[in-house]
């Protein structure tokens, strides 16, 4: 795993995180939500290789 992939996520985190917390001083929890929802969306499309990845290296290591 790249340690900018690390990076980028963190980034996100924090962006989600600032962006959360205005938008709820601002009233205005629902786009707060959504907010953190597209984060963790776009974080799991990033990811989403590496997952795959560990799941092939398991099914090789258990031969199945």
């Amino acid at each position: 795993m790249e340690i900018t992939v690390v990076f980028q996520i963190a980034a996100v985190g924090i962006l989600v995180a600032v962006l959360n917390q205005v938008l709820q001083r601002a009233g205005r929890e629902e786009q707060a939500m959504m907010t953190s929802l597209a984060g963790l969306i776009v974080v799991l499309f990033w990811i989403i290789q590496y997952i795959s990845d560990l799941f092939s290296t398991v099914r090789e290591l258990f031969q199945l």
